[in-house]
């Protein structure tokens, strides 16, 4: 049995906010060895070991726009079925493989299925958006049909 949408989004929503919180704990960890950090007396050496944590807070804090960007794509999903054309919620079912059209989160395995959460960035998403049910796209030299769209 595949998967329900429910269980792909909730699977999804789970990698974000682990990515979230391992991002949020580096922050505090730098934010701490910032605060902590005294003077020494190698100024420079200080200095240079401060510039750098500073650097990797501005990363990190790159990294969490990110999220929230993923966050806020998420939240646009519909679980509702759909048996229109492809789109952002999909859960489509093709000849090679099953994809959940939401955010690249992985593989999720479930029972005997493998569903790949993908973006609407990823190259196949980008042949299967607005597809329906027995069309067929065209991908790395195969032609994929698609058998399902829930």
């Amino acid at each position: 049995m595949i998967p329900s949408k429910v269980l792909l989004y909730n699977f999804c929503k789970s990698y974000v906010d682990d990515f979230t919180g391992r991002i949020q704990k580096s922050i505090e960890d730098i934010q701490e060895s910032l605060s902590s950090e005294t003077k020494s007396s190698a100024g420079d050496k200080h200095e240079t070991g401060r510039a750098m944590l500073q650097l990797e807070r501005e990363k990190l804090g790159t990294q969490l726009a990110e999220a929230e960007k993923l966050n806020q794509i998420l939240a646009k999903v519909s679980l509702e079925s759909n048996k229109e054309a492809i789109g952002l919620g999909s859960l489509v079912i093709t000849s090679k493989a099953t994809y959940f059209i939401a955010i690249s989160a992985g593989m999720f395995e479930h029972e005997f299925h493998k569903v790949y959460c993908i973006s609407l960035q990823t190259p196949i998403a980008k042949l299967l958006f607005g597809k329906t049910q027995g069309d067929v796209v065209h991908f790395n030299n195969n032609d994929i049909y698609i058998q399902g769209v829930l």
